[in-house]
C-alpha cells in the first residue's frame, strides 16, 4: 500500500509541474504584449548565423543546400521532471522561383517521455527537405513524426557517407543549448501557425501558404533572416 501511495506521489509531480508549464504558457498569450515579432526575426537570422559560422560544427553543406524550406525557433523553452514541456515560437520560409519566401511564424509544443530534470532555453533549427514535407509545412497545422517523417539532422561542414538514410526524412532537426550543437528528435512535437504574430507583423492576417509559396512579397523588415539565409543557402549550394 505504501508503495502505491509513493507511486502515484511521483507520478503527480511531474503532471502537476507540466500543468503548471502549460498555463503560464497559456496566460501570458491571453495578455496584451509589446511587439515580438519583429525581435524573433533578428534573433533567428542571429542563430543560423552563429551556427553557421561555428569552426566544427553547424549543419552540412550539402544538406543545407538541399532543403526546400527553413524554420528557426530561437530559444524554444524545455523543461520537466521525468515529463517533459516543450514550446516557443519560430518562422519559416521557402525557396521560391524569386528567391527565399516572406517569413511564415509559427508556434511549436509538444509533450517528451524521458528520465530529465530541469528546464532550459534551447534554439531549434529545422530543415524541410523535400516537397511532401513542404506540402505539410504549408497546412496550419501538422505533427513531426505523425504527418512528416523526421530524423536528427547529421552535423559537420560535410555529411557523412554512413548518413544518406537521413536524406530520405522529410525534417532534420537541429538543436543548440548551451554552445553545444547536435541532431535532435523532436517526435510528436506540433507546429500551428502563429496568428498573434502574423499580425503583429504584417499588420493583416495571411496564410501560411501565401507567405510561403511567394504569393506575398517579402517586407523590409524580413531582411535580416532572408538575407542571412540566402548567405548560407547559396554558400551550401557552391
Amino acid at each position: 500500500m505504501k508503495k502505491l501511495l509513493l507511486l502515484t506521489l511521483v507520478l503527480l509531480i511531474p503532471v502537476s509541474w507540466l500543468c503548471t508549464f502549460v498555463a503560464a504558457q497559456n496566460q501570458g498569450n491571453d495578455q496584451p504584449r509589446e511587439s515580438k515579432a519583429s525581435d524573433r526575426v533578428q534573433s533567428a537570422a542571429d542563430v543560423l548565423n552563429e551556427i553557421q559560422s561555428a569552426p566544427d560544427s553547424g549543419m552540412p553543406q550539402e544538406i543545407l543546400s538541399r532543403a526546400q524550406c527553413v524554420a528557426v525557433v530561437p530559444s524554444m523553452l524545455k523543461g520537466g521532471f521525468i515529463v517533459g514541456a516543450k514550446y516557443g515560437r519560430g518562422l519559416a520560409s521557402c525557396r521560391t522561383p524569386k528567391g527565399w519566401s516572406t517569413p511564415a511564424f509559427f508556434t511549436v509544443e509538444g509533450g517528451s517521455f524521458g528520465f530529465q530534470i530541469g528546464g532550459q532555453a534551447v534554439d531549434l533549427v529545422m530543415l524541410i527537405m523535400n516537397n511532401e514535407g513542404m506540402r505539410h509545412l504549408l497546412a496550419d497545422k501538422f505533427e513531426i513524426g505523425a504527418d512528416a517523417s523526421v530524423a536528427a539532422g547529421p552535423v559537420g561542414r560535410h555529411a557523412e557517407g554512413n548518413t544518406d538514410w537521413t536524406m530520405r526524412a522529410q525534417v532534420l532537426t537541429y538543436s543548440r543549448a548551451r554552445g553545444v550543437f547536435a541532431g535532435v528528435s523532436l517526435n510528436g512535437a506540433v507546429l500551428k501557425q502563429d496568428k498573434d504574430s502574423t499580425r503583429e507583423f504584417y499588420g493583416h492576417m495571411m496564410t501560411t501558404k501565401a507567405a510561403l509559396t511567394g504569393e506575398v512579397e517579402p517586407t523590409p523588415a524580413a531582411n535580416a533572416f532572408l538575407t542571412t539565409l540566402a548567405k548560407w543557402a547559396q554558400d551550401a549550394a557552391k
